[in-house]
């Protein structure tokens, strides 16, 4: 097992994973490879971009997508995006992405890590295992057109 940087060339690799974690049931999404390659390209393109993969057996498993935030009292990263294979879920790969992270943000003085999640799937639940509290004093709103 190995967590390295990201590097552009994981693109592909990590949006058949994306695809396999979100296109079921659970999430109800519909992600092509190719949208799914462009959507985390985004992210990869993004300004202070922080990536991280993790492999097994030199074979991509999972992968978390980040980017450093300024904020008015310290800058922190937010997590845009992080997955692990199904079948390699519940066997600590997640929480060694998050861990992996968090060294990122303690070398760099960050003020730490934010995120947002469906509160209707399980990751809440790992989220909360992993040390991240429910900000009640902050809304996420959208608007559907």
């Amino acid at each position: 097992m190995d967590i390295r940087k990201m590097e552009q060339s994981d693109i592909a690799a990590c949006a058949e994973i994306l695809c396999s974690v979100y296109n079921n049931e659970l999430w109800q999404c519909r992600w092509s490879k190719e949208a799914a390659m462009e959507y985390l390209s985004d992210f990869y393109n993004m300004q202070k971009f922080v990536g991280y993969v993790i492999e097994v057996d030199s074979k991509i498993c999972g992968a978390l997508f980040g980017h450093e935030k300024v904020w008015w009292n310290n800058s922190e990263v937010f997590v845009e995006e992080m997955f692990v294979l199904p079948d390699l879920q519940r066997k600590g790969y997640g929480t060694m992405l998050l861990e992996k992270m968090e060294e990122y943000i303690r070398d760099k003085g960050l003020a730490g890590m934010t995120l947002s999640t469906n509160r209707y799937a399980p990751a809440p639940k790992f989220y909360g295992k992993n040390g991240f509290v429910n900000c009640e004093h902050i809304m996420f709103m959208c608007k559907e057109l």
